[in-house]
Formats: C-alpha cells, sequence, structure tokens
C-alpha cells in the first residue's frame, strides 16, 4: 500500500480502505448528496435518482465488479463514495454555472477537482493531519484521468488503479441505467421510442426473458461486456503485477469497441430526449441563475462561512465563494437565493 499522507496507527479491526469508506460516508459533503440534483432537480419527484442514490448504486455495481475480476472491493468501493462528493447544486447544469462564475475571476471549477479538495481539506477528520488523509490509492482514483494526477507518484509515472478504473466504468453503467428508469418514470419518452436505440433493445428484451426491470438488463448487457473486455485487454497487455498496471499506457477497464458504440448511441438519445427535454433545461437555467446571484451576493458581502473558508484554505475570496456555494443542497440555494 502507498499509505496516508500523514501517518497514523493501524486499526484493530477494518482495513486502511474500511476506515476511509467510513471516514467518507461521515462527513457533511456526503450527506448533502440526498439534496443535489442527479438530472431531475431534488425534491421534484420522491422516486427520482439524487446524487446521493447514484452514488450508491456507483458504489454497488464497482463493488460487484472488483469481486469478479478478483480486485480490492474496499478500495473500488471508497473512491465510487467520494466520487461525486465536489458536485454543486442543481447537477451539469449547475456545473457549467459555477466554473463559468470562476473564469470571471482567472479560475475554475470541475467536480472531480473539487471532490479531492473536499477530502484532502475542506473536510476534517482529525486536528493531526488535514482534510480526512485518506490512502494515496484513493485519492488518485478520485482524479479521474492520469493526466490530471496532482498526488505525485513515489517513484514512476503511474496510470490509474484497476479499482479507479471500474468506478469510471461503474459510473458511466449506473447512470445509463438509472437515468433510462428515471426517464421512462418522468414520461420524457416512451420505451417504444427508447427501443430504437440498439442496446436499449437488446435490453428489452433480455427484461421480457428474465421478467425484471429495463435497468436491471441495461446493467447486465454493460457489465457482461466489461468483464469479457477487461479479461482480454489483461491478457494483451501481459498484465501480471500492480506495477504492470500502473505502467499501461492504455485503459485496461472498459467496453468493447462494439459496445461503445451502442454506448454513444444511448448517450445520444438520453441527450435528445431527456437531458435536453425543456423540463429538465428549464429546472437547469433556474439553477444556473440561483448560483450566479449567490456567488455574485456572497463576493461582495461574504457571510460569516465564507469568510471562515477563506481564512482555513488561505486562498482567493472567490475560490471561497465557490466552496460554499457548490457545497449546497438545491433547496438550500433556493432558499438563500430568495433572501434579500
Amino acid at each position: 500500500m502507498l499509505g496516508r499522507p500523514a501517518g497514523e496507527p493501524e486499526d484493530r479491526t477494518r482495513n486502511p480502505f474500511q476506515r476511509d469508506r467510513d471516514r467518507i460516508i461521515h462527513t457533511q459533503a456526503f450527506r448533502r448528496l440526498q439534496g443535489k440534483t442527479q438530472v431531475f432537480v431534488a425534491g421534484e419527484g420522491d422516486h427520482f435518482r439524487t446524487r446521493l442514490t447514484h452514488t450508491m448504486e456507483v458504489a454497488q455495481i464497482a463493488r460487484d465488479i472488483a469481486r469478479t475480476l478478483g480486485l480490492n472491493e474496499d478500495l473500488a468501493e471508497c473512491i465510487a463514495l467520494a466520487h461525486d462528493l465536489g458536485h454543486p447544486p442543481f447537477g451539469h447544469r449547475g456545473e457549467e454555472a459555477l466554473h463559468l462564475w470562476m473564469t470571471r475571476h482567472g479560475l475554475t471549477f470541475e467536480h472531480n477537482a473539487q471532490s479531492v479538495r473536499i477530502v484532502t481539506l475542506l473536510e476534517q477528520h482529525s486536528p493531526l493531519a488535514e482534510g480526512l488523509n485518506l490512502n494515496r490509492e484513493v485519492l488518485e482514483g478520485l482524479q479521474k484521468h492520469r493526466e490530471a494526477l496532482v498526488i505525485p507518484p513515489p517513484d514512476f509515472p503511474r496510470a490509474l488503479s484497476l479499482e479507479a478504473q471500474i468506478v469510471n466504468a461503474a459510473d458511466e453503467i449506473a447512470y445509463l441505467g438509472h437515468d433510462c428508469d428515471d426517464g421512462l418514470r418522468a414520461g420524457l419518452f416512451s420505451l417504444t421510442e427508447a427501443s430504437d436505440v440498439p442496446l436499449i433493445h437488446r435490453a428489452n428484451d433480455l427484461r421480457k426473458k428474465r421478467k425484471t426491470e429495463l435497468r436491471g438488463a441495461v446493467i447486465d448487457l454493460l457489465v457482461t461486456d466489461l468483464y469479457d473486455e477487461t479479461k482480454q485487454r489483461l491478457r494483451q497487455n501481459g498484465i501480471e503485477t500492480l506495477r504492470n498496471v500502473y505502467a499501461c499506457p492504455v485503459t485496461l477497464a472498459y467496453f468493447s469497441d462494439t459496445m461503445e458504440n451502442d454506448v454513444k448511441a444511448l448517450r445520444t438519445f438520453l441527450w435528445e430526449n431527456m437531458y435536453n427535454h425543456p423540463r429538465v433545461v428549464q429546472a437547469g437555467a433556474e439553477g444556473q441563475e440561483i448560483i450566479r446571484i449567490l456567488c455574485d451576493r456572497y463576493l461582495q458581502h461574504p457571510p460569516e462561512k465564507v469568510l471562515e473558508l477563506h481564512r482555513m484554505t488561505a486562498g482567493m475570496l472567490p475560490e471561497a465563494v465557490k466552496d460554499y456555494v457548490a457545497g449546497m443542497t438545491d433547496g438550500y440555494a433556493k432558499v438563500q437565493a430568495e433572501k434579500q
């Protein structure tokens, strides 16, 4: 293991990644995911996914994949549970608004980087170390892409671990499955319309045969393909050790070319019929305006919480404003924006 940024005694009953998991789920940032948009604004309906339920589905899928491939389930689960901590309110539309506001101040916003910032700085576990003092394997796994690594490797250039690659795939598997489910539930498209997409057509046939939900059939097809393709890539690239994984220049855990094309077709369908649906776009536009209002207001008249973040992080004031607004739930942001 690579260890923690700051050394600490081991636990008597839990392994290091189990301890990391517990630290993540006990953060305020994790609890606030229940009030953040996945696609539909949180609170619009009791049965639509929130950022928290999405996270739980990713963690479950990642653990199953890791178990089947003989990898570290606890590490995969840790990365999955923390991967969306940095998402702001109002989903990807909110992220776009926050990034645009930050560029006005010569800065940027990206939710993966914000997730790392949360666990390494903004959330505290002990006064003896900054952030949650998570193991380096978890911190590297949260950075999504190898070119974005900010945790320097100990001795050689590193690719993402297989567990991190699995979480990236599980994230995609989860949202493709549950967005089909939520889109149908919301009446944004019909099963007949969706069945024009090859992956949905096959999933619908599988659903009928197994008498299960469409979501489960979509996930089954994606996971099965990932297993076969990942095993083949491991053989083709001569992967036998962890060092081989870290040194490999190609992604090892992903879908076959055929499935990747089917995934692209499904993404296009969801983009046209769900993410760009007037109902979803309108809610997102309202959320973007709320973020703009709050950021402008807090920059001019910073509340004590923003000043506290500014002192703690020793950065620029716009960054403290961003940290505060990004951490809000949809509902809290709405209430704050309505205040004069």
